[in-house]
């Protein structure tokens, strides 16, 4: 592995926990709390799929939107209270526990950190400035200028292009296994952060390496730099 000069990382499930928007509402949402937020996550995820496949892109904002209104309806929620507070919330994820050590941990080895999403920049923005990280983060990459979601191959090649770095000089880290690959197949060295324990998947992507938590992320690089 060639020494990397940038560490990118994806946002919603890698930075930021996507169901603290629901947990902070929990109480009043009731037993369906949890299957509302796991509904909300999937449809979001299908969305980015379907709308870059058909060529309808609309952006993440909207695409959150769509699909929390998919989530409360199944689960026969109509209360536009609790739908605003939702949104309000996600705008303000919280950050995973490790995520400010990581972030530092790199910056002391000398490499450029930067944010790499399906988000637009100002829900990225937001987010990041919400969770303090904003001052600990170099540089923020979004797909909205390509309108076209994870994993399609053309917005790693945008992002690499615009970072002004070779393919081999960036590592890459995401929680979804999909973009993990996504990357790995463009030539990012990817690791996945595999927060489930889920089983491997995409064995034809040559991912880098594979751990549960991003605090471990550092030492496995410094190893495959070897």
């Amino acid at each position: 592995m060639n020494r990397p000069a940038v560490a990118l990382f994806d946002a919603y499930g890698t930075l930021f926990d996507v169901h603290s928007a629901v947990t902070r509402y929990a109480a009043e949402m009731g037993p369906n709390a949890e299957s509302i937020s796991q509904l909300w996550r999937l449809k979001q995820l299908e969305y980015t799929w379907t709308r870059s496949l058909m060529g309808h892109y609309a952006d993440f904002w909207t695409i959150t939107s769509e699909a929390l209104d998919y989530a409360l309806a199944v689960h026969g929620r109509r209360d536009t209270t609790l739908r605003t507070r939702l949104l309000d919330a996600y705008r303000q994820l919280a950050a995973y526990p490790e995520v400010t050590e990581v972030l530092n941990g790199y910056r002391h080895l000398g490499l450029r950190v930067g944010v790499f999403s399906n988000a637009t920049p100002a829900m990225l923005q937001a987010a990041l400035h919400a969770a303090e990280l904003d001052e600990l983060v170099d540089t923020v990459q979004s797909v909205h200028q390509q309108g076209i979601y994870k994993p399609a191959i053309a917005v790693y090649a945008a992002v690499t292009k615009t970072l002004a770095v070779t393919a081999e000089e960036i590592v890459f880290h995401s929680a979804n296994a999909w973009d993990a690959a996504g990357a790995a197949a463009f030539g990012w060295h990817a690791l996945w952060i595999n927060r489930g324990d889920s089983p491997r998947e995409y064995s034809w992507a040559p991912l880098t390496n594979e751990c549960r938590s991003l605090r471990e992320a550092p030492a496995l690089m410094a190893r495959a730099q070897g």
